[in-house]
């Protein structure tokens, strides 16, 4: 049984920082799209479109008839423990330093033999649930868990190596302002969440969320201006360090597409805050969380994003804020590279029209708060790349997935030649 995780002591300033180390990160192109499917939370193999055989590991060439028609396909995560090991060495830096690490072999439902993370609680001969995870260098691993829920499972140390659960962490909201986050930083607290960090910008005007955040234990406001680098540094320099996920909600945005406007000064500001903010974060707290992701129970884990769905296609209803978020999505995934070396995840969390002032035009479905909080702790407990929140955020990423330009002409069409 895994013994509950308790919240670590107060860190010593005079011990060294452990320098952060990374597993192998080595694939080939066919074994990236366990990858790809490891971002998302799917546990899919490779199955030969001609003689239906799951393959793995991943492959060229089918292993029963040759066939290279090998699509990526979801799977029954469903298996039995064959065996298992604990490693109590090697030759690779990241594992020496975190053995002992167990290790097994686990026969699919779906045929395949695999070899994969053995959770603490699985027992040889007995049935266990695949998961398929991103390790420390962004590559899919496999890890086998007990098909029944057991106590503590979640602070196993392998699983907790395997995500960015906010238990015991210290969080970063960047924007006291947004409408979702009260809704946040209520969800992180439940979550386990030692602490909740609000940035405010302009603390000088009232505003609704303050009174509701004053009402959550454990949530400390604090000026944060986005907008301000003077402002960014200065948080940083006294909160870096402490910081162990953060949470980029920071939003401008108004209605209209480019000659709706006439001008640039809305445009102007949504740049400012939607993707300047992200870079002002970004060089601020970027250099402290990544050198703090080998430190223990108190290592930094996560830097989210919550961006707009049209991120990927425009709406031209709100075409230059639809252009902003697309620009942070390009970012981001800029960070998601240069933090990859020291093994911090990026999560963008994607979301339709929320239900706010600003989206008020726009008839339903719309995200409500707690539907964005939800999808956010979800999506750290479970390590993804991308969260999709909402059934419009969730449509319009399957209609891209299966013609991006398709999705263009339907999203930039009138009705009806208006």
């Amino acid at each position: 049984m895994i013994e509950a995780l308790q919240l670590p002591p107060r860190k010593d300033p005079q011990k060294r920082t452990v320098s952060p180390t990374r597993p192998p990160e080595a694939r080939s192109r066919a074994s990236l799209g366990l990858s790809a499917a490891a971002a998302e939370g799917r546990f899919a193999l490779q199955v030969c479109a001609e003689c239906n055989a799951v393959q793995y590991p991943p492959r060229d060439a089918c292993s029963n008839c040759i066939g290279t028609d090998l699509p990526w396909q979801n799977i029954s995560p469903a298996g039995l423990l064959l065996a298992d090991t604990v490693i109590q060495t090697s030759t690779k830096l990241y594992f020496r330093e975190r053995t002992p690490w167990r290790m097994g072999t686990v026969k699919l439902d779906a045929g395949p033999v695999v070899l994969c993370h053995i959770h603490s609680d699985c027992k040889k001969n007995a049935p266990v649930t695949m998961l398929n995870r991103l390790d420390a260098a962004g590559q899919g691993v496999l890890l086998a868990i007990p098909t029944t829920r057991t106590t503590n499972m979640e602070d196993d140390p392998l699983l907790r190596a395997l995500s960015a659960d906010p238990k015991h962490r210290r969080i970063l909201i960047t924007d006291a302002w947004n409408p979702n986050t009260p809704a946040l930083a209520t969800a992180l607290i439940e979550a386990g969440a030692a602490a909740v960090f609000v940035g405010e910008s302009e603390s000088w005007r009232p505003h609704p969320n303050r009174a509701a955040l004053a009402q959550i234990d454990k949530v400390e406001v604090q000026p944060l201006d986005v907008t301000d680098t003077a402002s960014v540094k200065k948080l940083a320099g006294e909160f870096g360090g402490k910081t162990d996920i953060l949470i980029n909600n920071a939003r401008f945005m108004r209605p209209g597409g480019v000659l709706e406007r006439g001008d640039t000064v809305f445009a102007r500001d949504e740049m400012e805050v939607n993707y300047l903010g992200l870079m002002r974060l970004a060089q601020a707290f970027g250099p402290a969380m990544c050198g703090r992701t080998a430190d223990g129970v108190n290592a930094s884990a996560a830097w989210v994003n919550i961006l707009s769905v049209n991120a990927l296609s425009n709406s031209p209803d709100y075409g230059c804020f639809s252009a902003s978020n697309a620009a942070a999505y390009s970012l981001s995934q800029s960070l998601r590279g240069e933090f990859r070396s020291a093994g911090l995840r990026v999560m963008n969390c994607f979301v339709g029209p929320t239900d706010d002032a600003w989206y008020q035009p726009l008839p339903p479905p719309k995200v409500l708060p707690a539907a964005v909080a939800r999808s956010v702790v979800d999506g750290l407990k479970a390590g993804l790349e991308d969260v999709w929140c909402g059934d419009v955020a969730k449509d319009v990423r399957e209609r891209w997935m299966r013609d991006a330009k398709v999705l263009e002409r339907e999203m930039t069409t009138g009705v009806d030649g208006a």
